[in-house]
């Protein structure tokens, strides 16, 4: 069975709360369910990320397009947001001010552990649910 070509892929880190709740809040905004996650780590992400170093493929999340166009930390903010619902405005801001949203990018993604034990436990297992429920959908 090949794979949906309608699915955009986020690769994410499965071992972050903040991550994971990041996700699942996308994965709420996604209505059209365009997004599948996929796990850093699994065979599809190695697959996916093969020519990436290790430490590169950890390092961010990546948003892979239907036909293997990928963009990955801040740059693929705008093309994700372009997916969602109401998201055209905010993508066109974020494409406008790339480093601006790398740089945003990269405080978060460094203070993610901080802001992971931040969000609620309760919260954290909505998200994972959230995303064992795309992740069947979209399998």
């Amino acid at each position: 069975m090949g794979p949906d070509r309608a699915a955009w892929t986020v690769i994410y880190d499965a071992d972050c709360g903040f991550c994971r709740w990041s996700l699942g809040l996308l994965l709420t905004l996604d209505r059209s369910c365009r997004l599948r996650p996929v796990a850093l780590g699994t065979p599809q992400a190695d697959a996916l990320l093969h020519d990436l170093p290790e430490a590169e493929r950890a390092a961010s999340w990546h948003l892979v397009s239907p036909r293997g166009e990928r963009s990955s930390a801040g740059a693929a903010a705008p093309p994700l947001l372009r997916l969602l619902g109401g998201g055209r405005l905010p993508a066109a801001v974020l494409a406008s001010m790339p480093r601006l949203t790398e740089r945003a990018y990269r405080l978060i993604a460094d203070h993610r552990s901080s802001l992971g034990r931040a969000i609620p436990s309760a919260a954290k297992r909505r998200a994972d649910a959230r995303i064992a429920r795309r992740e069947q959908q979209r399998g």
